[in-house]
């Protein structure tokens, strides 16, 4: 039967069309509710076609041009279009369960809705297609492309995106929980309010990428790159983010409860309001506001315990130490203190002695607090450096807790190797009133 008899019948009411036709050219046609399940149409010419609630099941497209065709509410159950080309063909709310499309051309399709669960779209285009709320689940898209593609709301659970091309596209909302992304590109993709349960993203550049309220529990980020990353109110709750880089990242507000973070780095990273590993919401280490407010308690008021020292005899200070203090009462001696942050159980700022000071500062001030005593109340101070050429940079910061009329005596030496390979440690010994 050619294309001519196959429209005459349709004329007439026909609908079930179940032969081989292969190559038939049906360019342009009105094909709605035409059933051609388990037939062959390999190379069929259906583009700008209208074949809505179509049955393809089982059906043989491979090759086919459906370009511009529409196709809304098909039935096309383990279809077979490999290599065909849907590009701008509308397929919204269709069944193409267990399809397989590998190869295929959907660039700019309207995929609104789809049912796509199971499918095979391996190396398939997706550029710019709209998948919004389509159901991907634990469908192959392996290498496929999909650049600016809109999967908002779209359910991608267990779904394989390895290697795939995801760069720009909108995942706002998308389910991806369980999916697999390893070498896939998403430069520039939204994640908002995305759930990424469990999702192996180690080693993977994320850089500047927006994650803003997504969920990224459990999440496997090891040595991810997020470097400037918004993960703003997200949940990283038990997610391993051991080396990963979250330098200049935007975690205000984000939970981190459980996560594991040895070796991460947080340069100039902003936590404000995060909820910390331990549980406790993370405070900032110490405002200009709250330092300017301790210099000049310092200088209102010097404990009647404590005496500086001063002789011409011996050589003047040139820093913000004294040349000796005298003291009465309990001693306090608080051991050397590395830039650990408690919050995290690690290390931070591994190559900013400026940061790592600061932190340094911040563990010896709640000890000090612990101990009833405060800043004022220290008498000596020893500060160990890897190298002494940091010795400014330290000083410039150590100077903003002690002021030069009012500091403890200081020893600083230069080491060969500090704690965790650290910059710089400083121990201290205060007196407080008995």
């Amino acid at each position: 039967m050619d294309a001519e008899e196959l429209l005459e019948k349709y004329a007439a009411g026909g609908r079930q069309f179940d032969k081989n036709r292969q190559g038939i050219d049906l360019k342009g046609a009105d094909l709605s509710d035409i059933n051609i399940s388990g037939a062959n149409w390999n190379g069929a010419d259906l583009s700008e076609a209208t074949l809505t609630r179509a049955k393809f099941n089982n059906t043989n497209l491979s090759r086919a041009s459906l370009t511009n065709a529409n196709l809304v509410g098909i039935e096309g159950c383990s279809t077979n279009l490999s290599w065909a080309d849907l590009s701008g063909a509308d397929l919204s709310w269709s069944n193409l369960n267990s399809a397989n499309l590998n190869y295929a051309n959907l660039e700019q399709a309207n995929l609104t809705g789809v049912d796509l669960s199971n499918a095979k779209l391996i190396y398939a285009n997706l550029d710019t297609a709209n998948l919004r709320g389509a159901n991907l689940s634990s469908a192959d898209l392996t290498a496929a492309s999909l650049g600016k593609a809109n999967l908002s709301k779209a359910n991608l659970t267990k779904t394989d995106l390895g290697q795939a091309y995801l760069t720009g596209c909108d995942l706002t909302l998308a389910n991806l929980s369980e999916a697999i992304l390893q070498s896939a590109k998403l430069e520039g993709s939204i994640f908002h309010r995305a759930n990424l349960y469990q999702v192996d993203l180690s080693g993977m550049n994320l850089a500047d990428m927006d994650f803003t309220a997504a969920s990224l529990q459990s999440t496997n980020l090891r040595k991810a790159l997020l470097q400037g990353a918004n993960l703003e109110r997200v949940n990283l709750r038990y997610a391993n983010l051991i080396n990963t880089n979250l330098d200049g990242a935007n975690l205000r507000r984000a939970d981190l409860t459980g996560a594991d973070t040895y070796g991460a780095t947080f340069k100039d990273a902003d936590l404000t309001g995060a909820i910390m590993p331990d549980g406790e919401v993370y405070k900032p280490i110490a405002s200009q506001i709250e330092i300017s407010k301790q210099l000049a308690s310092l200088e209102k008021v010097i404990s009647m315990t404590r005496k500086v020292i001063r002789t011409d005899n011996a050589p003047a200070p040139v820093g913000p130490y004294n040349q000796a203090i005298a003291a009465s009462g309990q001693l306090v001696f608080v051991a050397g203190q590395i830039a650990i942050d408690p919050r995290l159980g690690d290390v931070v700022y591994t190559d900013d002695v400026k940061k790592q000071t600061e932190q340094v500062m911040a563990n010896l001030e709640a000890i000090l607090t612990a101990a009833g005593a405060t800043f004022e109340d220290v008498v000596k101070t020893t500060v160990f450096l890897a190298d002494m050429n940091d010795f400014a940079a330290v000083n410039a910061v150590y100077a903003k807790y002690f002021p030069e009329n009012t500091a403890p005596a200081r020893a600083c030496v230069q080491v060969s190797r500090l704690p965790k390979d650290v910059l710089v440690e400083i121990e201290c010994i205060a007196v407080i009133s008995s």
